[in-house]
């Protein structure tokens, strides 16, 4: 607990540190943007006085050298010069194609006296000018260093993110295969001995209809302890006839549910071959069959059918439950989405797994409505012989 709670105090001050760190480079750039804007002010009052200088001097007489090379050294902010009535007089360092366009002329106008407030010309005889001027291509880089700034910061962060994510869940999974694969180690000790206490029943005369069904359990047993024990390892494909294995598991489920489900399998005659591990297969069909029977709340139609098409093999299991949503069509598959109110929303997580990472098929709600039921299809390739 100790240890839990510095490092969750280290991940805060590490947050909190990169915080102040954003905040101080983003008041450092605004800083050096106003430092730079009236720096800017500055050369544009200095650009002003010559040209006053030059409009009030005597062209014989005066030597106005230094106010046209004031004039001159700006090479990189737009100004517009005009009259009072806003009349263009002189433009600089705007390109040609603006200059030449007076609509256009007219829109940048506008913008500079958005961006900085005008600056007055004396021309002399109580007559003046008025200096538009905009933000040079240096402030507006840094005007916008900030947002780029955070979008790479963010980008960073997120970057960051789904490492640790990705990091964690892999530890998860490897936790939770290693769980698995223990509980598949302790099921194997009483199933030993269940094994031998059948075959002592076998001794004593029992009725041999129980004792088949006692050996169907504890071969069920067998094959859900094999399950687990495949969990985080590759599983082993075999080419199969996916009609006799599901059909197997389907009967299996069947006869051990209620009366008021009636089950409806619909094949295919012939061999339909397929790619699989009939152990994971199998769970899929249980976990399609039981999550149809919950939401039908025991009560209701449930209908397998194999579909033979002539690069796939489809199954489609039907209930007529509750149905869900369109929106909830994918999130239905994501760990922990569950409309029950027990257990811990993994069954469709792992049948989505299984028959998609480990078998290269596709499952999806291929369709369902509130109220009248859903319909799951899995996909998978044929096998090419």
């Amino acid at each position: 607990m100790f240890f839990s709670n510095k490092r969750n105090l280290s991940r805060w001050l590490i947050i909190a540190s990169s915080f102040i760190i954003v905040l101080l480079i983003l008041w450092n750039t605004y800083s050096f943007f106003q430092v730079f804007k009236q720096d800017e002010r500055l050369k544009m009052e200095l650009w002003a006085q010559a040209q006053n200088s030059i409009a009030k001097a005597n062209l014989e007489t005066d030597d106005i050298t230094l106010p046209f090379q004031i004039i001159s050294t700006n090479t990189s902010i737009p100004i517009i010069l005009t009259t009072e009535n806003d009349s263009v007089i002189q433009v600089n360092n705007i390109t040609d194609d603006i200059a030449t366009n007076k609509t256009k002329i007219a829109q940048l106008l506008k913008q500079l006296k958005s961006e900085n407030q005008s600056i007055r010309v004396d021309v002399g005889e109580g007559k003046y000018r008025l200096l538009y001027y905009g933000n040079s291509a240096l402030l507006n880089k840094l005007k916008y260093y900030p947002v780029a700034l955070l979008l790479i910061i963010t980008l960073f962060g997120a970057l960051i993110y789904n490492f640790y994510r990705a990091t964690k869940m892999a530890s998860q999974n490897k936790l939770w295969a290693g769980m698995a694969k223990e509980t598949a180690h302790q099921i194997g000790t009483p199933l030993s001995s269940l094994i031998g206490w059948l075959e002592i029943l076998k001794l004593e005369n029992v009725e041999t209809d129980i004792l088949l069904e006692i050996e169907k359990d504890i071969n069920r047993l067998q094959t859900i302890a094999d399950r687990f024990s495949k969990i985080g390892s590759e599983p082993l494909l075999n080419a199969t006839d996916i009609s006799v294995e599901t059909k197997k598991t389907f009967d299996y489920l069947a006869a051990r549910s209620s009366n008021q489900v009636r089950f409806l399998f619909e094949a295919p005659t012939e061999d339909l071959t397929v790619f699989l591990n009939p152990e994971l297969h199998g769970w899929t069909i249980e976990n399609l069959v039981k999550n149809a029977i919950d939401a039908m709340r025991g009560k209701g139609e449930l209908k397998l059918k194999i579909i033979n098409q002539e690069q796939f093999i489809k199954i489609q299991i039907s209930d007529n439950g509750k149905g869900i949503t369109k929106k909830e069509f994918k999130t239905i598959f994501e760990p922990g989405f569950t409309t029950k109110k027990r257990g811990w929303g993994l069954g469709l997580s792992l049948t989505k797994r299984i028959v998609e990472d480990y078998h290269k098929g596709k499952i999806k709600v291929l369709q369902s409505e509130i109220g009248k039921g859903t319909t799951f299809q899995i996909s998978y390739k044929k096998n090419e012989v």
